[in-house]
């Protein structure tokens, strides 16, 4: 590899880092100048043209992020993030006056865990696959009891699906006593959504009800919330085997250092 190679390769990665810190902090706009600058560098880059999709879909550019998915598939026809946006973005050309995808987000540092008080539960009964693709990590979602369970809401009142019925009875009673909920997308999959949950406010009548026991519930990890969400993004941000994000106790990491990055490394520090 030539000198000029091997800079242009660095420049490169170093932008592409600066990329996905810029979508994780919800920088969409300047995400979409790194991106673009990438792309005039290396007109083909894949991973690229689906962060660049992805700012746009963020920002409601529903225009714009549709031509940058549909170049991601001329370049790779079975680029599986292209292809599923441009699912989302064909139902969301059938829903008329849809508000802005990123207008109503909870920042993930709004989640760090509170023993007791803050959860992830999951839905059922689900909302159809257009209103679901409407719906990004993040999104706030209203929490309004129906019956003796829970049922989530955008901020639109569009239904989204059902708490599963164990957590959404005792968070309904809870709910009925007094307590206040915040609550936001966490994670989205084929046939499943996650939703954090964080008590924000105790009614006294509730003291010594914890909203999540340690028991019987699943309590997130120290920031759950804001790690699930980043997971969500830095898988969609690039597919490059050395942007990975490790799980568990372990910590982020979105880039790994090979022997021929430690020169690059050892300078930066």
């Amino acid at each position: 590899m030539s000198y000029q190679e091997a800079e242009w390769s660095k420049l490169r990665r170093q932008s592409t880092k600066q990329a996905i810190a810029l979508a994780m902090q919800g920088g969409w706009r300047e995400a979409i100048a790194v991106n673009q600058s990438i792309l005039e560098m290396f007109p083909e880059d894949v991973e690229a043209l689906n962060r660049l999709g992805r700012a746009y879909l963020e920002l409601g550019e529903y225009k714009e992020a549709e031509a940058a998915y549909r170049r991601s598939t001329e370049i790779d026809p079975y680029n599986a993030i292209a292809m599923k946006n441009l699912q989302r973005l064909s139902y969301l050309r059938e829903v008329a006056g849809v508000a802005e995808s990123g207008a109503d987000r909870l920042e993930p540092q709004a989640f760090i865990e509170e023993v007791g008080k803050t959860g992830v539960v999951h839905l059922v009964d689900l909302a159809p696959p257009e209103v679901l693709a409407r719906v990004v990590a993040g999104d706030r979602v209203q929490l309004q009891i129906e019956g003796t369970g829970l049922v989530a809401e955008n901020s639109r009142g569009d239904y989204l699906g059902r708490v599963e019925p164990e957590q959404g009875q005792r968070l309904a009673r809870l709910m009925a006593g007094g307590n206040r909920y915040s609550a936001a997308i966490v994670s989205l999959a084929e046939g499943t959504v996650s939703v954090i949950v964080r008590e924000v406010y105790r009614d006294p009548s509730q003291a010594g009800r914890p909203s999540f026991p340690s028991k019987g519930v699943g309590v997130p990890r120290p920031d759950f919330g804001e790690r699930a969400i980043r997971r969500e993004l830095a898988e969609e941000m690039s597919s490059d085997p050395g942007y990975t994000v490790v799980g568990g106790e372990e910590e982020e990491v979105l880039i790994d250092e090979s022997p021929d990055d430690e020169f690059e490394a050892s300078e930066e520090e």
